[in-house]
């Protein structure tokens, strides 16, 4: 049962608006959500929502699940991303973050590091051109001004290229980026993997605001606050790419790992901002310290604002982040100053 998985891309092109769809035959969104991520195996799902699924989407079950399908992850070498949340290949990642969060300067070292691995970058212009945008217009080869002409590019480059194709939300609200599938579905094409952003951020306050998504990256308030950069929730974050037979037992147990002290840690910080350290249990005292420590190692140098932090860009092998993540959850770094973890490459 573990090698099945939710067909996303039929999904997407059957139920445009699968939220409204979804309650009005019974079903949580945030339930499709999971489901379509991989945070929800589809072996454990209610049988009657997979029928459900099956029937807004008009298709047969055979055709909803796909069996054994490989799922191959970009290694972006950004440590919070590889770790919690990896990139699905040919997929559909959504952005969800208010303003501020730093979502455009995440795309737009993306988009550098991906350009530098041979994929092109399309960018589809939005409807308000916002502030920041030209933080991500300036890292890309094309710069498209309607729905008509990206399918006409991707269709032009996609066979001889891989595609990153980028496009705002109000596109999907205006059923556009639906079209666009449409007209790509069949075509002789490498590998086309798309971003969703919301620039405006009305998609925090929704469920399933993009629709079916292969990866899905939540961005967080605290962190940015704090200015612990890239603030990808890694928690709320998550991709297809975790179902077990996609991803490595090793890989799998640290992220679990990770994500269980991060959790408590969050927690006990709460404690911490009103009491202080000695506020907390002597036995907490340690999973306060090393979740600290984990929440300092995952922020990283960008190519992309060497100009306003002075610091060189860095990459970092996912197996040297596992590695890493690792050794600081195992009490490796104790001993070592919270300073000296900010803002570094690998240990």
């Amino acid at each position: 049962m573990d090698d099945l998985k939710l067909n996303v891309s039929l999904l997407r092109r059957r139920v445009p608006n699968l939220t409204n769809a979804a309650r009005s035959v019974g079903l949580r969104p945030a339930t499709v959500s999971n489901l379509c991520t991989g945070k929800i195996p589809v072996g454990r799902a209610e049988v009657r929502t997979i029928v459900a699924l099956a029937s807004l989407a008009k298709c047969s079950l055979d055709e909803l699940i796909l069996r054994g399908e490989t799922v191959e992850m970009i290694e972006t070498k950004i440590k919070a991303l590889d770790l919690f949340a990896p990139l699905v290949k040919g997929g559909t990642v959504g952005l969800i973050a208010r303003p501020g969060m730093g979502q455009l300067v995440v795309l737009a070292e993306l988009f550098y590091r991906l350009k530098r691995d041979g994929y092109t970058i399309i960018v589809l212009q939005p409807i308000n051109n916002d502030p920041g945008v030209s933080d991500i217009t300036s890292e890309a080869d094309f710069v498209i001004d309607s729905i008509e002409s990206a399918a006409d590019k991707i269709l032009e480059l996609g066979d001889k290229k891989d595609i990153i194709f980028t496009a705002d939300r109000s596109h999907v609200l205006s059923g556009e980026m639906f079209e666009l599938q449409e007209r790509l579905q069949n075509q002789t094409l490498k590998t086309v993997t798309t971003f969703l952003l919301d620039i405006k951020g009305a998609s925090v306050d929704e469920e399933l605001p993009y629709g079916p998504l292969d990866t899905l990256w939540q961005f967080d308030a605290d962190l940015a606050a704090r200015h612990k950069f890239p603030a990808v929730n890694p928690l709320y974050s998550t991709s297809s790419v975790l179902e077990g037979l996609h991803l490595d037992q090793n890989h799998h147990s640290i992220q679990q790992r990770a994500q269980k002290l991060l959790r408590r840690y969050r927690e006990l910080r709460s404690l911490v901002n009103v009491k202080g350290l000695n506020g907390i249990p002597a036995l907490e005292k340690q999973t306060y310290l090393r979740g600290e420590r984990l929440e300092a190692y995952l922020t990283q140098p960008f190519y992309v604002a060497e100009e306003y932090t002075g610091k060189k860009g860095e990459d970092i092998d996912l197996l040297d982040t596992l590695k890493d993540v690792q050794k600081i959850i195992d009490g490796g770094t104790d001993s070592r100053s919270l300073d000296l973890l900010h803002y570094i490459g690998k240990l």
